[in-house]
């Protein structure tokens, strides 16, 4: 069950990066590993402007991480203040 949920997430991502332009072209492939402390996962993805919005579940808590999907970038993290 788990590995499926992964392999939707997986295939969300690509199609909102090919839908939003980034540069998937013939042969191409983007590809991005988040840095994240063991037991991190991923709990949603959002087309956000001309960003993907990447949910993580963290053992210190969520965040949400902003991917720009034509560089392949992390180019933001929002997390809850304190």
């Amino acid at each position: 069950m788990g590995v499926l949920i992964v392999a939707g997430t997986v295939t969300l991502v690509v199609l909102l990066v090919q839908r939003a332009g980034g540069g998937l072209g013939a042969g191409g492939r983007w590809e991005l590993a988040l840095e994240a402390p063991e037991g991190t996962r991923i709990a949603g993805v959002a087309a956000a402007g001309e960003a993907v919005a990447v949910l993580l579940q963290r053992p210190e808590g969520e965040r949400v991480v902003l991917v720009d999907p034509k560089r392949g970038q992390v180019v933001g993290e929002i997390r809850p203040g304190r």
